[in-house]
């Protein structure tokens, strides 16, 4: 039996596109596609790229809140993939997800108490004062105080309601917890609490995170490991190296983007030419040829597999073999 807690293996979505009176399928969206990841308990896996490369739709597959196309998730020894329905509710209590933004993602018609303790009474875990000790408990471990309970979401600023989003994951003590881009709702000045708290969380109750970010100073505060994906593929994974030397020419270019705070000290920008192809008909080969400035013809040809060329640091690109191969 693996030891890993999470595998995520070849995992594909893609969202049919339905045309004319009778809604034909006329193609699909290639939103996903292929993305194998594992990961060991206690450990915080970062998703980054640009908006609509499939972060996203990535981490809501994993909890199966989207229908993969294909693939297998596996989150401690059991396939959610193949569940039914009744074993994947039982399974909800073990992951949670914490959504982008806490002014939609908590019902403005509940108040804390009820917002919190729903969970405990779907999964029958606590009712009564049991449910309202709970409640009250986790509301105080992530910064909040019985105070709040009889409060509704309008009455909090951004960063309380983002808290209140944490404790209704909490409350039922999960193992898996996917952070959809969990700051960046909020000002600036509250980021740094919000991700503090998720930290000492996960060391508190060895919680495993995926967290999924476009904002690349936060994925380097937050994570272990770090996945670049681009259109939809992973293109490139890896440790600190990744900021220091990274090898794909669209994690430099991304990685380009990062201001250095230091006036004096200007970093060389990297701007791929063209725009980001559709994913209704990705390019043949290697998914970044056509902007790519380092381009072949193996690269039009034959799509790169994701390789470890040294220390665990995993690359998809062809140029990027050659030189690894010469070092």
């Amino acid at each position: 039996m693996s030891s890993r807690y999470v595998e995520i293996k070849n995992l594909r979505k893609y969202f049919p596109i339905k045309s004319g009176f009778l809604q034909r399928g006329v193609g699909y969206v290639h939103a996903v596609d292929d993305v194998s990841i594992d990961m060991e308990r206690g450990e915080t896996i970062g998703l980054v790229g640009e908006s609509g490369c499939g972060k996203t739709t990535t981490g809501k597959c994993i909890l199966r809140l989207l229908e993969p196309t294909a693939g297998d998730i596996i989150i401690d020894g059991a396939n959610v993939t193949k569940m039914s329905r009744s074993e994947l509710r039982r399974m909800r209590k073990d992951m949670q997800m914490i959504f982008q933004d806490p002014f939609a993602s908590l019902n403005p018609l509940m108040k804390v108490r009820d917002i919190v303790g729903r969970p405990l009474e779907i999964h029958d875990v606590a009712r009564g004062l049991e449910r309202e000790k709970k409640v009250i408990d986790t509301l105080t471990r992530v910064g909040l105080s019985s105070e709040h309970i009889d409060r509704y979401p309008h009455e909090f600023s951004g960063g309380q309601r983002q808290r209140i989003a944490i404790a209704r994951c909490l409350v039922l003590n999960p193992g898996f917890l996917v952070l959809d881009e969990p700051t960046s709702a909020l000002d600036v000045s509250v980021r740094s609490q919000i991700l503090n708290l998720l930290k000492e969380l996960q060391t508190e109750f060895g919680l495993t995170y995926v967290y999924v970010s476009h904002d690349l100073a936060t994925v380097r505060h937050m994570s272990d490991r770090i996945y670049v994906m681009y259109l939809g593929k992973i293109v490139e994974a890896g440790l600190g190296e990744l900021f220091t030397s990274p090898l794909h020419p669209y994690t430099q270019a991304l990685f380009s983007a990062i201001p250095i705070p230091n006036p004096k000290i200007k970093r060389r920008r990297i701007i791929l030419p063209g725009d980001v192809p559709s994913p209704v008909n990705p390019p043949h080969g290697c998914r970044l040829h056509p902007r790519c400035p380092y381009v072949t013809e193996i690269c039009r040809s034959e799509e790169p597999e994701l390789l470890d060329v040294g220390s665990g640091h995993l690359v998809a690109c062809h140029r990027a073999y050659q030189e690894s191969k010469q070092s």
